[in-house]
């Protein structure tokens, strides 16, 4: 069997690094079993039909992604309910699931080899715009940012004791959030608005510090990233007290 480096990207796919995902059980690799199933989910999920909801289409055809990222990519939008119907959605899963009008990026590895020439990105048929160009701001950021997939880093968050949150919205996606925001005139959810304001004070990780293999380090800064959060809690509360998804003060994790 070929063998992998500690920190090569699995050969199933997921997107994690080797030792994060199948290192010890590389049986379940034996025969291109995982990369067939992988094959197999990818077929199913690019012949989703595609969907046009809310402003998707408009904002999607408005970003040239070659010219933003160096990488001509296209995006097809999918709904939500068919894509997680498939269940193929796994670690994809994160707090996105949960918005009130639900996005997700699905895992470019798992649509690479039936379209390589697009990106899927699944959302309700009441997505609001800072949940739209949430989701857009992740591809751009792992196209042409951090170049890390959001809904990847559960071994790493338990790991380390890092919310998801933190690993998931680099500064990097804070960038491309920021710059969405402003070139389509979008008031950000609440949710949106703590990642902007964290941005604006220079307080997310960076992608070098979420790769950087040093969990001591990436837990003492997202450490300050929690004392930042909590030392602003009634100024940020102004900010998102009147906008979607309010439910209350940012609590010591940074999210609402």
């Amino acid at each position: 069997m070929e063998k992998f480096g500690r920190n090569d990207p699995c050969p199933c796919g997921s997107g994690k690094k080797f030792k994060k995902c199948h290192m010890g059980h590389e049986d379940e690799l034996i025969s291109g079993k995982m990369g067939t199933l992988q094959e197999e989910a990818g077929k199913k999920i690019t012949s989703l039909p595609e969907v046009s909801y809310g402003r998707a289409k408009e904002i999607a055809d408005a970003i040239d992604m070659g010219e933003l990222t160096g990488t001509p990519m296209g995006i097809k939008f999918i709904d939500l309910d068919a894509y997680l119907g498939l269940g193929f959605h796994e670690q994809d899963t994160s707090k996105d699931l949960h918005r009130g009008s639900g996005g997700l990026i699905v895992n470019f590895n798992k649509t690479r080899k039936s379209d390589p020439k697009r990106i899927y990105i699944a959302i309700t048929p009441n997505i609001n715009d800072s949940t739209l160009i949430h989701q857009l701001a992740h591809v751009l950021d792992s196209l042409g940012g951090s170049r890390l997939m959001p809904g990847t880093f559960y071994q790493l968050s338990l790991e380390t004791e890092i919310p998801m949150e933190h690993l998931d919205h680099p500064k990097e996606f804070g960038d491309w959030l920021d710059y969405c925001k402003d070139r389509f005139n979008i008031e950000l959810d609440a949710e949106d608005q703590i990642i902007s304001f964290l941005h604006q004070h220079n307080m997310l990780l960076t992608g070098d510090d979420i790769k950087g293999g040093d969990s001591q380090g990436l837990a003492s800064k997202s450490q300050k990233t929690i004392t930042f959060l909590m030392e602003h809690g009634e100024e940020i509360d102004r900010l998102i007290r009147n906008r979607p998804g309010y439910t209350g003060k940012a609590n010591k994790k940074g999210e609402e």
